[in-house]
């Protein structure tokens, strides 16, 4: 077992000021006797500059007094101590910076160091993005790796980390936005079965006497220009360890970062082996030549998300009758193989799922849509199926695409397909797909408007926060059942969602890029919400700030 902390504090536009506070935080921190301690993201300054000059004066030089300082600090320590700082750059060009984190031993060494691969806003103009994917570094107290806000908003540079063997992420902060600990920091532990040590800072994050005429002119409240704080300990199974509050603060947690070498799920499916990277290969090109499909679904769409109690043939009626009862809901989404009371039998059930298709297609009003799963065939083998039914008939078949010990008889289909219906492009993606990052990228690619998800919850993370992270970095809604009713999940988008841009409906509630959850309630089988399709066409969280087209493309490597 080992030690691990996050510092959590203020940052001014005082590089000394920050420098004693930095110090003054891991003496803090040093006090639970930690074998690693992680601070936030640009410690050395507030991410607010006049121009490109005052950013690269205000940065720090890796041999500079700053860094110097730091490291007597860590010494004293004792422990191995995780920075992010602007950086300056010289030899690059004229007064270039990068936002890089920075990971020093108990012994006052510069172990490694990562540029940000994923720029948010204004970042933009100041800070040269990574060319370089960044290091795995093997120490006595585990495998770290280090990435940084805006990276975790999205699955690739964790991703890539965690498949390269890194079993505690450090992710330092620089963040308003509450979603960052709602939703983004648990989800990329959980879907990669590490560790992360996430410090965010507190205070605001830009010039204080700037604070209310930058709230007047963006609308946005004083109090959401502040750090969010919320730095965490996460486990494998995304568990919240340890989490801090809104002021300033040092969380710790004992951890045992062996538990991160394993990535089965409870059916025993190791997710790292079987992931398909031969499927993955679009994610990793250009996306200035790629173009989504037009964006033309409904605004406003209802669905409903059904649990079904019963089983057999009596599962059969309470779907019609339920249907029935929904004729104002025209999307549907049912659990997997829900008549099913013995999965381990569902390789029998191909005439069943026949029954299961013939009977929802005759519940169905002209241009309603149900989704759940069956047992189906891709190349004239058994396949476990998400289909997509109307009162015509299957509209859309989806087989399952990642091998599952589940369904371990199943062939797999080898693409993830949509379709087009006068309410917008839709997918499907079952229960073992779903946990992928990469399945519901190659979804939103496509320009789908909405996923639809017949599951059945193995880990609790997915309900909690899992399927709204999926819609919230791909910008899709999602419509999810499973066979317990508390489990059902529907994720609507906001129709306004770019920060900083005029908006009419809604005011700024200090999220980043996560949607709006509406989850099921226990022995109330049916979950009913308003989803926004056509609100997918907007993927710019921020300006200059694309959550698909600016993934990092050049660096992932290690997921293709």
């Amino acid at each position: 077992m080992i030690r691990v902390a996050a510092a959590q504090f203020a940052v001014t536009n005082n590089v000394q000021d920050n420098l004693k506070t930095c110090v003054r935080m891991i003496q803090e921190a040093a006090k639970c006797s930690p074998d690693l301690i992680v601070l936030p993201e640009f410690i050395n300054h507030n991410s607010w500059y006049d121009n490109q000059e005052h950013c690269f004066d205000v940065a720090i030089a890796l041999d500079g007094e700053f860094l110097s300082s730091i490291k007597t600090a860590v010494i004293a320590a004792k422990a191995y101590v995780v920075i992010n700082a602007t950086v300056q750059r010289p030899g690059v060009g004229q007064h270039q910076c990068t936002g890089t984190s920075l990971l020093i031993s108990p012994q006052g060494e510069l172990l490694g160091q990562n540029n940000k691969q994923v720029l948010v806003g204004h970042e933009n103009d100041f800070l040269d993005i990574a060319d370089c994917e960044g290091p795995i570094i093997d120490t006595p107290i585990g495998k770290l790796a280090m990435y940084s806000c805006m990276d975790g908003v999205i699955n690739e540079t964790p991703r890539g980390l965690s498949l390269r063997g890194a079993q505690i992420l450090c992710n330092s902060l620089n963040s308003f936005a509450l979603d960052e600990g709602d939703l983004h920091i648990p989800v990329r532990a959980a879907e990669n079965k590490v560790f992360i040590v996430a410090a965010n800072k507190v205070g605001p994050l830009i010039p204080e006497p700037l604070l209310a005429p930058v709230s007047e002119a963006t609308n946005i409240p004083v109090h959401f220009l502040n750090g969010a704080g919320d730095s965490q300990i996460v486990a494998p199974d995304g568990t919240v360890l340890a989490i801090a509050g809104k002021s300033e603060q040092v969380i710790w947690a004992d951890i045992d970062p062996q538990l991160a070498d394993s990535k089965t799920r409870p059916d025993g499916t190791d997710i790292f082996k079987q992931r398909r990277p031969e499927l993955y290969q679009s994610l990793g090109d250009d996306p200035a030549k790629q173009t989504l499909a037009e964006f033309t679904g409904a605004i406003d769409l209802q669905a409903s998300a059904i649990s079904i109690m019963a089983k057999g043939h009596a599962a059969l009626d309470e779907v019609v009758a339920a249907i029935t009862a929904l004729p104002e809901s025209k999307l549907i989404c049912l659990p997997e193989l829900f008549w099913l009371d013995d999965i381990a039998q569902a390789h029998k059930e191909l005439a069943m799922s026949y029954e299961v298709v013939k009977r929802i297609q005759q519940a169905c009003v002209d241009n309603q849509l149900v989704a759940t799963s069956i047992i189906g065939k891709i190349n004239n083998q058994l396949a476990h199926c998400a289909v997509l039914i109307s009162h015509r008939g299957i509209e859309l078949q989806q087989g399952q695409v990642h091998f599952s010990q589940r369904f371990s008889w199943s062939a797999l289909a080898d693409n993830f397909v949509t379709y087009q219906s006068i309410y917008g492009c839709i997918g499907l993606a079952l229960e073992d797909d779903a946990i992928y990052p990469e399945s519901f990228r190659l979804i939103a690619m496509q320009g789908t408007e909405v996923v639809l998800a017949p599951v059945s919850q193995q880990e609790k993370w997915q309900s909690t926060t899992g399927l709204l992270e999926r819609a919230s970095e791909n910008r899709v809604n999602i419509i999810s059942a499973s066979q317990h009713s508390q489990d059902n999940v529907i994720c609507s988008l906001q129709k306004e969602f770019t920060i900083m841009t005029p908006w009419q409906e809604r005011k700024f509630d200090g999220l980043l890029s996560a949607g709006v959850q509406v989850s099921g309630v226990q022995d109330c089988k049916i979950t009913s919400a308003q989803i926004h399709p056509q609100a997918a066409h907007n993927k710019v969280c921020s300006q200059n700030t694309d959550l698909i087209a600016n993934r990092p493309w050049k660096l992932m490597q290690a997921m293709l």
